[in-house]
């Protein structure tokens, strides 16, 4: 884990949390490209096992009450930004903040809260994207989703980190 850029607007969601962690990459061709946009080049580039994991999971936690979220990579890439505005869906995630610097999604329901952040710093080789991911737990359900899921996050955001990574570096232009 990585540490939280500090300054990070999601650092101050850290204090009381439930879990928290942080992934970073290195980004060699950073085009000034916004948080926001990063976002969403990174779940386009989300590998077709992710989704199905998703979809599963949509199946299975709707029975307990928690929301179908949809699928990862449910974003229209060729979508103006400038018309996505605090408070839209983007993918299974809604926006709660955007900066050039910075863009937090949230999802809430009964069982938890999750803030997550991909928080870009530009350097003299490129940038550095940070994810970090924030769980409040409400309820005993959310304790024993968070146990289960836990696993799965770990091993998906970096996943997708090195995908993109991959696909910066390599010049690609994003998934459609």
């Amino acid at each position: 884990m990585n540490e939280i850029p500090s300054s990070s607007l999601i650092k101050s969601y850290v204090g009381n949390a439930d879990f928290y962690d942080c992934f970073s990459s290195d980004i060699d061709s950073y085009q000034d490209e916004t948080a926001l946009e990063l976002f969403i080049e990174l779940v386009t580039r989300s590998p077709a096992w992710f989704n199905f994991l998703m979809s599963l999971r949509n199946k299975i936690v709707s029975s307990f009450g928690m929301k179908d979220l949809g699928a990862i990579d449910d974003v229209n890439p060729q979508k103006n930004l400038e018309n996505i505005k605090v408070g839209d869906r983007v993918g299974i995630f809604t926006l709660y903040k955007n900066t050039q610097q910075e863009v937090i999604l949230e999802d809430k329901d009964k069982h938890l809260n999750v803030k997550v952040s991909f928080h870009v710093t530009p350097n003299n080789s490129g940038a550095k994207l940070h994810a970090t991911t924030v769980v409040h737990l409400n309820n005993i359900f959310g304790k024993y989703y968070m146990f289960l899921i836990k696993p799965v996050h770990k091993l998906i955001v970096p996943t997708l980190l090195h995908r993109l990574r991959g696909a910066k570096n390599k010049g690609e232009q994003t998934a459609s």
